[in-house]
C-alpha cells in the first residue's frame, strides 16, 4: 500500500497514525481539518464532471479538487489525504465504480475515520465517506448525479442547504454548483470563517488532451470574500471560453458563429481590453475593418500601447501586411 498521507502545513504537534502495510513506521497527519464544504457533481446532459470547494484553509484549490473528462471527481477533504484524488481516478479509470474505488481506498487508509471524501464517476454512481472523527458539524448527502459534504461547519444545515440549491439552480454545472457553495455559506459556512476556494469542470468526453479537457480552473486562494471572488474569475473562465470557441470557429472559417462568440465574451466582462481587440484582429482579417476600427479605438482609451502592438501582428502574418491598412488601425481613435 502506497504511504498516503501528506502533512500540508507545518505544524508544532503530530499527531500519528500507522501506515498502511507497515505497522511499526508512524506517519504524520495533520492535527488540524485542511477542508470544509464542497460539492461533486455531473451534468447527466453533458456529462461534465466537477468539484467546486471553499475553505478557511490557505489554497485549498491545490489539493481538494480532482477530476478527469470521462472518468470522475473527487473531493478530499478534512484530515486530508490527496492521494485519495490520485487514486480514486487511477481506480475509476482501471474500470472501478466510485463506490467500488471509495471503498478500496477506505479500506487500506487506518485514518478513515477522520477523513471525508466524495467521488462521482462518468456514469454518474456517487460515493461518499465522512468519518466519525470528524469535527463537527460534518456530514453529506449523495443525491443524483452529485454530493455535498462539510466538516467543522457553524451548524448542521448545511449540507442540506447545498443539495437544496444545487438540485434547483439552473445553468451549466460550474453555477449550479456555485449556487452550493453559496448557500453553504448563508447557512452559516465553515465555523473558522473564509478564505479561499476552487471549481474544476472537465469535458464530458476526454479529447486524449487533458489540458484542452478542462472547461473550468480556477482558484483563489487567500480573500476575504473567496467566493464572491471566485464567481468573477468563473465568469473571466467563461468569456475566455467564448473566444476560444470564436478562434476554433475562425480556423474552420465560420465568421458569424466566430463573432456571435467574441461578442458573447465582450458582454460577459465589458471593459476588457483583450478581448475587444482579439475581435477587432479577427474583423479585419474577414475584411470587414469598418467594423474593426471602432473596437481599435476603444482599446486604444483603455491603454495606448495596444496601438503600438498593432504594428507587430502584421511582421507575423496575424493581419494583412498593408501599410495603408496599419496606418488606419493604428491612428483611429474615438470620437468623444
Amino acid at each position: 500500500m502506497l504511504n498516503r498521507t501528506v502533512s500540508i502545513c507545518l505544524i508544532t504537534i503530530v499527531t500519528y497514525f500507522p501506515m498502511p502495510g507497515n505497522a511499526e513506521t508512524p506517519e504524520p497527519a495533520p492535527i488540524r481539518p485542511v477542508h470544509t464544504f464542497s460539492i461533486v457533481a455531473r451534468d447527466a446532459v453533458t456529462g461534465e464532471l466537477g468539484v467546486a470547494v471553499q475553505s478557511h484553509w490557505f489554497a485549498v484549490g491545490t489539493v481538494v479538487p480532482w477530476a478527469e473528462a470521462g472518468i470522475g471527481a473527487i473531493a478530499t477533504q478534512s484530515f486530508v489525504d490527496p492521494s485519495y484524488g490520485k487514486l480514486g481516478l487511477d481506480l475509476m479509470r482501471s474500470g472501478k465504480s466510485a463506490p467500488e474505488s471509495l471503498r478500496a481506498l477506505l479500506a487500506g487508509d487506518d485514518g478513515r475515520d477522520v477523513r471525508q471524501v466524495a467521488m462521482i464517476d462518468a456514469q454518474g454512481r456517487v460515493a461518499a465517506h465522512t468519518g466519525d472523527k470528524n469535527i463537527p458539524a460534518a456530514g453529506h448527502i449523495a443525491g443524483k448525479d452529485y454530493s455535498v459534504q462539510a466538516n467543522m461547519m457553524l451548524n448542521d444545515t448545511i449540507w442540506h442547504a447545498m443539495s437544496q440549491a444545487f438540485e434547483k439552480a439552473s445553468g451549466d454545472l460550474a453555477e449550479r454548483m456555485l449556487a452550493a457553495l453559496d448557500a453553504a455559506q448563508k447557512a452559516g459556512g465553515d465555523i473558522r470563517g473564509q478564505q479561499s476556494a476552487a471549481l474544476l469542470v472537465v469535458a464530458g468526453t476526454p479529447s486524449g488532451k487533458s489540458w484542452t479537457d478542462r472547461l473550468f480552473d480556477v482558484r483563489v486562494d487567500d480573500n476575504a470574500a473567496p467566493l464572491v471572488e471566485l464567481r468573477r474569475l468563473v465568469n473571466l473562465q467563461r468569456a475566455y471560453n467564448h473566444m476560444n470557441a470564436g478562434d476554433l470557429a475562425v480556423e474552420h472559417k465560420d465568421n458569424e458563429a466566430a463573432l456571435a462568440a467574441y461578442r458573447a465574451a465582450a458582454a460577459l466582462v465589458p471593459g476588457n481590453a483583450e478581448m475587444v481587440y482579439w475581435h477587432a484582429v479577427a474583423l479585419v482579417n474577414m475584411g470587414r475593418v469598418d467594423e474593426a476600427l471602432p473596437l481599435f479605438g476603444k482599446v486604444y482609451v483603455l491603454d495606448n500601447n495596444w496601438a503600438a502592438l498593432t504594428p507587430r501582428l502584421a511582421k507575423v502574418g496575424l493581419i494583412p501586411d498593408d501599410p495603408a491598412l496599419i496606418k488606419r488601425l493604428t491612428e483611429y481613435r474615438q470620437v468623444k
